[in-house]
């Protein structure tokens, strides 16, 4: 059981609840409402923790995934997207999938040095490496600490190849460098669109930049020749699976060179926060949003199998699908992401003269 909410809806958050931690023996529950003198969950400030690990590249090797290798300068994420795959990360830290996840943000501020640390290492080979492959490396605390940015400069100071996703406009910060690494073939650049409708943002992703926002990224760094993938991801059935072509249109529109999409899954603790969130935010339609998930996971809210996991199957799936295939053919058509150049890797780039 999860721990009730505030009867008020926790506006700017995604979650409604904080579901429990299945790593933790023990956990609150409301059981005796007239006892307590004030809510067990309130909408509190954004919480920083620390963390310093001793190695900063995780490695994955998922068939469903086209990279290997990623960095995640942060753990948690204030976008509070309510249908992130990440959220059940937030459980290995002792804290809930939930509420948690978006309200206490763990911070790796030695990942520049971590990172340099790796490209030194004895008999290494460049490989491209992905900022975001877990949460947002452009959220709302890096405006301030500047980690991802710090990490782009040796990306670039060792003229290492490196791909971004994000959602968020504070990218543009860093135009600079990412312009210089697209010169050199170095950089690829994700930016996801979920839905173009503001009202439905608002409600899925509420501490994103609005849909115009991030179309405005891609054609800022489009104009700069920096390549751009929108992610059309993920689709829900029965909310935004309807907007595929015209997210794609849109963003080709603006200079995107490619598409990707994924169909959402509710796996571990994101079906209980998913579905209390649908049934609170959309009641008149929750059921049927969550058959139809289930139609494109074979009778389940998530499916963990490779191959399908990320695309879904059945006929809900498959029309889908070909929305997706059909809006790429039309409006992508003899475009495409440029191949890194893997040949200009450069070691002990750092103890040479650097270019900041």
């Amino acid at each position: 059981m999860a721990v009730a909410a505030n009867q008020d809806y926790f506006k700017g958050r995604g979650a409604q609840v904080n579901t429990n931690n299945r790593y933790l023996k023990a956990s609150y529950v409301a059981q005796h409402i007239e006892a307590l003198d004030e809510p067990m969950l309130q909408n509190g400030k954004t919480q920083i923790f620390e963390e310093t690990p001793k190695q900063i590249v995780s490695k994955s090797n998922s068939p469903d995934i086209h990279h290997g290798d990623s960095i995640n300068p942060y753990q948690g994420c204030e976008h509070g997207c309510i249908y992130c795959y990440a959220r059940n990360s937030h459980e290995y830290y002792g804290f809930s999938a939930g509420l948690d996840f978006e309200r206490k943000i763990i911070v790796k501020r030695n990942a520049p040095e971590l990172l340099e640390e790796y490209f030194n290492k004895r008999g290494y080979k460049p490989s491209p490496i992905v900022l975001s492959g877990n949460t947002d490396c452009y959220q709302p605390i890096e405006r301030e600490l500047e980690i991802t940015r710090r990490m782009l400069q040796l990306f670039l100071q060792y003229k290492h190849p490196v791909s971004i996703i994000t959602k968020n406009n504070l990218i543009l910060r860093d135009t600079d460098i990412i312009t210089e690494l697209a010169k050199l073939n170095l950089i690829h650049v994700n930016i996801s669109i979920t839905s173009l409708d503001e009202q439905l943002r608002q409600k899925l992703e509420p501490r994103t930049v609005t849909s115009i926002g991030r179309l405005n990224v891609v054609e800022k760094l489009s104009q700069k020749g920096v390549p751009v993938r929108v992610m059309t991801a993920p689709i829900i059935p029965g909310l935004n699976s309807n907007e595929v072509p015209a997210i794609i249109k849109a963003a080709a529109n603006r200079g995107a060179v490619d598409a990707g999409f994924t169909m959402v899954r509710l796996n571990g603790s994101i079906a209980e926060i998913f579905t209390d969130w649908i049934h609170k935010t959309f009641p008149d339609r929750a059921e049927k949003v969550l058959n139809l998930i289930r139609e494109c996971h074979d009778g389940n809210l998530n499916d963990s199998e490779f191959g399908r996991r990320m695309s879904g199957d059945g006929q809900v799936a498959e029309s889908i699908q070909q929305l997706y295939r059909v809006a790429c053919n039309r409006y992508l058509a003899n475009r495409q992401m440029p191949e890194y150049d893997l040949s200009l890797f450069t070691p002990k780039a750092g103890k040479q003269t650097s270019l900041f």
